[in-house]
């Protein structure tokens, strides 16, 4: 996680986050469930009928990607009011009586609402579906204040804002939406504030030319983004393509320097960032001097101070002008500051002070200390003054340069991540001195604030650390310490299949078909506009020529029409109550407990820093603790351990005899105060973090039990290294499932069942390629980002497994229940195509899995091989289309190599999701809990087929009696693996977990049974 973030020199327009005439400022927000679900952004005249109105504000929605409606303030009556709005709806809206106005072409209801207030007239319109954030915004702007109040709309989100700000920066005029970037990086809302650089970027070819907003500008504020969230390789590529852009502005080569050296910061090169600050760059000639009054900057010049283009400072009044050299000085006032951060990390706090005072004196220079845009600038140089001072022993003079930095924020920049992050390192000071009561307080209104609006700790991880720390501490005497902890670790970024968990959990909760329809129907075209946008990023980056040109305004007309279409999907689906209230982002312990069984506990890890701790609860108890290892020992751990199962050597896959010392070390180091209870328990719902997210825990050995015995055979040269047949593995009596996050897990337990009117599909086997491939295609990726040294090779398909365990699986089910598609029928086209999918509670893929990338440089994205079909075919069936399919499936079983590892960052934009990607489980696991898989039983390497292991092991699932769990029958199968002397090394019975509620019932309509099932085969049924 970056050490340093959100320092951009940047402006915001004055009291933009403060209470106040709304009427008079560019935006706020309204709302109060789950954080504001709406925000009204005022726009220029309207677009449509030019001066037709004298102010007018779109009211922009959470997950709708156009305007929900518009207010207006017209000097009008009412009647010339209502006339002039229909006169400017250009024959969209049709209204055979007043108050019964649909969107034309369809059933959705429009509404408008006038007010008349003398000789103004204030009106509101848009879809009826979203009243309530109608209302409250025409009674903002006619009151002139924020009026309070709730808004229930159809939302299909359950946290995180990045597309609604994607939505906003790319609906409200540019200046307004660069001068919102800058609020959000301010606030400290990275993630939002690289969305909207990202699509000013976007924006900026078609609309420079009017605003005289320099592109560079946009890529080099999102490299910044990109960088403080940690996404180094793209900020590096961002940087890049910033500086291949010559200039020889003094303020814009400040301004690289600046960003360039946090970048060097937020990676911890201290030396690098040094070297940075201290390059020289030539000073501004002919500086302006300038009188003392208050400055309030406007979008434009908050343009100017970050790209120094003249022509954009031209554009500002005098009284609001920034002179070339005032944003020189305040640039360089930043330099110094970050010159002594890096001090102060190099362990010289004196010369950190001395840098931070200088450059404190030097912003506040300028125009006396009154320029806005450098509140946020101002509080982080309090800060780190106050990190220098305490270095030094000053502990009164640091603790009141705290609070200064706290109370900066407080005023400019109320309810933001950024005061979050100054309060959390107050806290930390607090803590650090002894007075931990204060710290936990303030740590605990932090965590309601993040909670309540559903922010992550993106980046304020190390900040954070001493509260876990202090609650751990605390938690043998104090259960209320347990439960601060289980709320606070719900924060912490999890990894991305944990939100399209909660997504599938709020599609079924709908409760009736029409519901779950919408909602589907809804979040499908979220993806659809998000790979459009993608798609039209794409082609930007491309030659311009007539045929890219039309390519961008095809693709222009359908964002377009899928904006409509979703708004007007969102405002049916308002018809579902359900779907009005935002899920909460957390969930409280005793609600956790609540839904365990009696003989049920779940087992939570949490990685801050390099401290691991972990938390089992049980049904009416809970522990917590910080275990005995740290981050970086338990990474190395867990590789020992894994390169002992299956590693690569020469081109080849190797297994070793199996490292049974780390793998019982590391056991008691993680869970050493719950050892001797864990072993106890039937179901254990394990919730890893770090490491742990790529290791089973059922691996674990639990106690010296056959160990030695074991360690003393190996001595002799003629002893079996595979054979472990007595070691006390965990998974002896352990039944685990893998659960995401809490929230996630609770969700799908109370989630219901699947209605498919069959059992079992399963599909494997694919037909032999010999020769050359008959698809020229990308198999896989995205057409022009794969050259042939990315393909994969024809061995790939010319191996195929065995459908053996499917048929295995079949041959239990009754009647009908059952269907196969093996052989040449096995193709990408026949599964996506097929309309069934969503009738089978049982979804078996027998086939080989593609989860890392041919080579190192090669991007990854995960696939199943399947059959070569239609010219349509590349033979694999990938991540993004496997979103794609629509399943209504209890469990998933993917008896593949590796599918319990991740997708690329780059692979989940591509299927259009906006969040994730890039850690364990967030693969094929998330592609299949999206399409509809309830739960998913993956792999954490190769599967085996030495002495048939895993046909045994997954094959052997299906001999359980009606009613028993998933997990029962998955502990049952590893165990006659365990008792097999030639399977009883963990690679052959160990690989495949849960990832879902393991207590679910496997089968629910029969036992075992002979009856064949229907099997399709190179085109025709087959036994």
């Amino acid at each position: 996680m970056p050490i340093l973030a959100g320092l951009a020199l940047a402006a915001a327009p004055a009291g933009a986050a403060q209470a106040g005439d709304p009427t008079l400022r560019d935006r706020f927000a309204i709302g109060s469930q789950g954080g504001a679900l709406c925000e009204v952004q005022a726009t220029v005249r309207d677009r449509v009928v030019a001066g037709m109105f004298d102010r007018a504000w779109l009211i922009l929605c959470r997950d709708a990607s156009q305007p929900v409606g518009t207010v207006r303030m017209l000097r009008a009556s009412p009647d010339a009011a209502r006339e002039r709005i229909e006169r400017g709806r250009a024959d969209t809206i049709n209204c055979p009586a007043p108050d019964a106005c649909t969107v034309k072409g369809s059933d959705v209801a429009w509404r408008t609402r006038i007010e008349s207030d003398g000789d103004t007239s204030y009106t509101v319109e848009g879809f009826a579906a979203y009243g309530d954030a109608l209302d409250l915004a025409l009674e903002s702007i006619r009151q002139r204040r924020i009026v309070p109040g709730v808004i229930e709309v159809a939302t299909t989100s359950v946290g995180g804002d990045d597309s609604f700000a994607r939505t906003l920066a790319g609906t409200v005029d540019l200046d307004k939406a660069l001068a919102e970037g800058y609020r959000r990086n301010h606030s400290g809302d990275y993630a939002d504030a690289a969305e909207f650089f990202e699509a000013l970027s976007r924006r900026a070819e078609e609309e420079s030319g009017v605003t005289g907003l320099d592109p560079t500008e946009f890529t080099l504020n999102r490299a910044l983004q990109k960088s403080n969230l940690g996404q180094f390789a793209e900020a590096e590529r961002l940087f890049t393509e910033a500086e291949a852009v010559p200039t020889s502005d003094p303020v814009q080569l400040r301004l690289r320097r600046n960003f360039r050296a946090i970048h060097a910061l937020n990676q911890q090169d201290y030396d690098a960032a040094a070297t940075i600050l201290q390059t020289p760059i030539a000073p501004l000639a002919n500086p302006i001097e300038t009188d003392g009054a208050s400055v309030t900057l406007t979008p434009q010049i908050a343009a100017g101070l970050n790209s120094g283009g003249a022509g954009v400072v031209q554009q500002a009044a005098d009284s609001e002008r920034l002179t070339p050299a005032e944003r020189a000085t305040i640039i360089d006032a930043q330099a110094t500051h970050l010159l002594g951060v890096v001090e102060r990390l190099r362990g010289d706090a004196a010369a950190a002070k001395a840098a931070q005072l200088k450059g404190l004196s030097d912003a506040l220079a300028v125009r006396e200390g009154r320029v806005t845009s450098i509140i946020r600038l101002r509080s982080q140089m309090l800060g780190e003054l106050a990190m220098s001072e305490e270095d030094l022993g000053d502990e009164a003079g640091a603790d009141a340069r705290f609070r200064g930095s706290v109370a900066l924020l407080a005023a400019e920049y109320p309810e933001t991540t950024a005061l979050a992050s100054a309060r959390a390192r107050y806290a930390a000071f607090l803590a650090r001195h002894g007075r931990e009561d204060e710290a936990l307080a303030i740590y605990h209104d932090v965590v309601t604030a993040l909670a309540g609006s559903q922010r992550a700790l993106t980046g304020m991880a190390n900040r954070m650390a001493p509260y876990y720390r202090l609650l751990a501490a605390r938690a043998a005497t104090d259960r209320q310490a347990i439960a601060d902890f289980f709320v606070a670790s719900q924060i912490q970024v999890r990894p991305g299949v944990a939100d399209t968990q909660a997504v599938l959990a709020r599609e079924l909760s709908s409760g009736s078909d029409d519901g779950a329809r919408l909602f589907r129907q809804a979040t499908n075209l979220d993806r659809d506009i998000e790979r459009a946008r993608i798609e039209d990023a794409r082609l930007a980056q491309l030659p311009a020529t007539p045929e890219i040109a039309a390519l961008r305004a095809d693709l222009k007309t359908r964002l377009d029409n899928l904006g409509f279409q979703q708004a007007e999907t969102l405002a049916r689906l308002s018809a579902f109550p359900q779907f009005r209230v935002v899920a909460p982002g957390t969930l409280g312990l005793a609600d956790l407990q609540a839904v365990l069984r009696p003989d049920e506990a779940y087992l939570k890890m949490l990685v801050v820093g390099d401290a691991v701790y972990a938390m089992l609860a049980g049904p009416a108890d809970a522990q917590l603790w910080q275990a005995d290892i740290g981050a970086a020992d338990l990474e190395g751990a867990v590789d020992k351990i894994r390169a002992t199962i299956s590693t690569v050597e020469g081109g080849q896959r190797v297994t070793y005899p199996f490292d049974a010392a780390t793998a019982r070390a590391l056991y008691a180091q993680l869970f050493g105060p719950v050892a001797d209870r864990l072993p106890t328990i039937a179901h254990l719902i394990f919730e890893p973090d770090g490491a742990m997210l790529r290791l089973p825990i059922n691996l674990l050995i639990t106690s010296d039990q056959g160990l030695a015995d074991y360690q003393r055979r190996l001595a002799d040269p003629a002893a079996d290294p595979f054979d472990m047949r007595e070691i006390a593995w965990l998974g002896r009596t352990v039944r685990p499932s893998t659960s995401v996050s809490a929230l996630a897990f609770r969700n799908a337990r109370q989630a219901a069942p699947s209605r498919a009117a069959h059992q079992y599909f399963g599909l494997g086997q694919n037909q032999p390629v010999t020769g050359t491939l008959p698809s020229l295609g990308s198999r896989g990726g995205v057409p022009g980002t794969m050259d042939d040294d990315c393909q994969w090779s024809l061995a790939q398909w010319s191996r195929p497994i065995s459908a053996d365990e499917l048929r295995i699986a079949s041959s239990a089910m009754k009647g009908d229940a059952a269907a196969l598609l093996t052989g040449s029928a096995f193709t990408d086209t026949a599964v996506r195509t097929r309309a069934d999918l969503d009738q089978y509670r049982i979804i078996h893929f027998a086939t080989h899995g593609l989860v890392t990338a041919p080579r190192p440089s090669c991007p990854a994205r995960p696939a199943l091989v399947t059959s070569f079909g239609d010219a349509n075919s590349d033979g694999l069936l990938t991540f993004q289309e496997i979103y794609d399919l629509k399943i209504d499936a209890d469990l998933v079983i993917l008896s593949a190599c590796d599918t319990a590892g991740a997708a690329t960052v780059a692979a989940t934009r591509e299927a259009g999701i906006s969040q994730g990607g890039g850690n364990a489980l967030d693969g094929l696991v998330r592609a299949f809990v999206g399409a509809g898989g309830r739960s998913v039983i993956a792999s954490h390497w190769p599967a085996p087929d030495d002495f048939d292991a895993t046909k045994r092991l997954i094959g052997g699932l299906f001999a359980v009696r009606q009613g028993e769990s998933v997990a029962d029958a998955l502990w049952a199968t590893q165990q006659r693996l365990m008792d097999d002397r030639l399977t009883s090394h963990p690679y052959y019975w160990a690989g495949f977990a849960i990832v879902g509620d393991g207590a679910q019932a496997l089968l629910h309509n029969g036992g075992t049974t002979t009856a064949a099932a229907a099997e399709v085969a190179g085109g025709h049924a087959g036994g």
